[in-house]
Formats: structure tokens, C-alpha cells, sequence
């Protein structure tokens, strides 16, 4: 085989996954092992090191077929430089990672934070593929995003481009503090963590709704219960929805991407949260911006960070 390969990491704090892609986006084989933070930044390194050759060599490939190695890095990254700032999930700061691993695997390495990442392996090889702009949201614990533009990654002037967790959406007098310490931001109403806050909140008010009778309340149960007509549960709902279709007729008005991409677990609610959001950008997007974009669910699921990361070659 002489075709190149290359290789995406998913750094995570439970677990790295490594992938290998071919130069069109599709993920032909995969490993997945411990990060064992508890064991340090020598061990983490070491772990990663172990994984991308072992993938490698229970694929149908060879080592002088990789290309490169790309990582995403749930955390502050500075992807000129090579360096994780601070990814506080894997206990590393200032951390030299891509001259490290390119001594040890004789690779080029590139880096970039999970959220790019996941938007570049999404606009590579899967809901945006063939397509050059698009604008990824990743709504898990908190919300990520991550900027397409011409088929690169849009990092901005310092590399902070695509945080659309914390464009702020919520008026004042609604508004409560987000995690980074201002108000109002996307994250607390639509990502899971804001969907379980404002149904805890409800709760505790004594509203009338089924979730009451739940022990531990997730955003799964929220959906649910909205899918069979809670009216607390579709009021929350729509929240959480009305603010993400807020935030897309802002993108838009000012990047003109091709379509949306929303990803992470909130995602999986389907219809009733999707439906909302359309409806909501509708009424508040100039039509002229509206035509021919598409929002939809992202199509890669966990996989999105190693093939993103793969693309780091690519793609950017």
C-alpha cells in the first residue's frame, strides 16, 4: 500500500481514542485506551505514544504510510505553537505537546481544542462533507462550537474563534452567571447541564410535571417527558431551543454558512428540539440568509474528534 494515512487523538480525561483516516475523511480503524490522568503528564504522553503505533500496526497499514498526527485537546490550546495551555480534564498546563510527541513518533504533529475538531471532522467526513462553511455546535455539558470557513478551521486572532457557548443571549433580567463568569451566555439555557438546571428549578418551585417524581433528573429525562406533553418539560425545552435559534440568526447574519451543524448529546433529542430551532431562526433571520441553509444533526457522533483531528493535515 502506498496510499497516506493519517492519524487523529482524541485526548480525553478518561480515555484516548486514535483513529486512522485516509486523505477523504473516511475513519478505517480505530483504538481506544485508559489516559490515566492520576499517573501524569509522562504517563499520558506515553499512553498516547503506545496507542497511535499500536492502531497503526493492527491496521492493514504500515508506519511509513502516516502522514501526520493530529490531536484535539478538550481545553485552552495555542495551535501555532503547539502547546496546551490548560486542559484542565487531563491535569496538563503549558504543556509542550506537539515537540513532544513529534521527537517520539518522528511524525508532524498538529493540535487544536476538541471542539474544532469535532466541527472540522463533522465538515469533513460527515453532515458537512462537500461542504466548504458551515458552523458546528457541540451542546453536551457545556456548548462548543467550531467555524468553517473555504474547508479550514477559523481560529481568529488568538485561536479563540468559534466560542459559541458564551455569545450572550439571555436578557438581563432572565440571565443567570455562566461557568466562565459573565451572564447570560448560550450554555446555561441550551446546553445539558442548563436543561437540568432549569428543570431542578421548576421543581423546586413545586411546578406540576412529571419530573418531579425523578430522582437524578437528566436532560434525556427532560426530553421525554416533553415528548409525551409535559408542559414543564416542552416549556424548558423550548427554552433551551428558542436561545440556540437566537444564536444561529446571529451566525448567520454574519458568517452566510452553507448549514449548521449541531452535535453532542442534547443533539439526540431529535425533532422536538430541532423543530423549534428552525422555527425560531426562521422568524428571526432576513429570508435572503435563509435560502438554501440547512440545519442539521451532526452524523459522526464520538467519532467526530478523531477524524477531525486527522484533518488537522488537510482541512487546515
Amino acid at each position: 500500500m502506498s496510499e497516506k494515512i493519517y492519524i487523529g487523538v482524541d485526548l480525553g480525561g478518561t480515555a484516548i481514542k486514535v483513529g486512522i483516516c485516509n486523505e477523504e475523511g473516511q475513519l478505517l480503524h480505530t483504538y481506544e485506551g485508559p489516559t490515566e490522568v492520576d499517573k501524569g503528564p509522562e504517563t499520558i504522553v506515553d499512553n498516547i505514544e503506545r496507542y497511535v503505533r499500536l492502531v497503526v500496526e493492527q491496521s492493514p497499514f504500515n508506519w511509513d504510510q502516516v502522514a501526520g498526527v493530529g490531536a484535539g485537546v478538550a481545553g485552552f490550546t495555542n495551535v501555532r505553537e503547539g502547546i496546551i495551555i490548560f486542559a484542565p480534564n487531563v491535569g496538563l498546563k503549558d504543556f509542550h505537546i506537539r515537540e513532544i510527541l513529534e521527537e517520539r513518533l518522528g511524525k508532524p504533529v498538529k493540535i487544536d481544542n476538541d471542539a474544532n475538531v469535532a466541527a472540522l471532522g463533522e465538515a469533513w467526513g460527515g453532515a458537512g462533507k462537500g461542504i466548504d462553511n458551515c458552523v458546528c455546535y457541540t451542546l453536551g455539558t457545556g456548548v462548543g462550537g467550531g467555524i468553517i470557513i473555504d474547508g479550514k478551521i477559523y481560529q481568529g486572532f488568538s485561536g479563540l474563534a468559534g466560542e459559541l457557548g458564551h455569545m450572550s443571549v439571555v436578557p438581563d433580567l432572565e440571565a443567570i452567571q455562566c461557568g466562565c463568569g459573565k451572564m447570560g451566555c448560550l450554555e446555561t439555557v441550551s446546553s445539558a447541564t442548563g436543561i437540568i438546571r432549569m428543570a431542578n428549578d421548576a421543581v423546586a418551585r413545586g411546578d406540576r410535571t412529571e419530573l418531579a417524581l425523578v430522582e437524578s433528573i437528566t436532560a434525556k429525562d427532560v426530553f421525554d417527558a416533553a415528548k409525551v406533553g409535559d408542559e414543564v418539560a416542552l416549556r424548558i425545552v423550548n427554552r433551551a431551543a428558542f436561545y440556540l435559534g437566537k444564536s444561529l440568526a446571529a451566525v448567520a447574519v454574519v458568517l452566510n454558512p452553507e448549514v449548521f451543524i449541531i452535535g453532542g448529546g442534547v443533539s439526540k433529542a431529535g425533532d422536538i428540539l430541532f423543530n423549534e430551532i428552525r422555527s425560531v431562526f426562521a422568524k428571526l433571520t432576513p429570508e435572503p440568509v435563509q435560502t438554501g441553509l440547512r440545519i442539521e444533526p451532526a452524523t459522526l457522533g464520538n467519532d467526530a474528534g478523531m477524524v477531525g483531528a486527522a484533518g488537522l493535515f488537510l482541512r487546515s
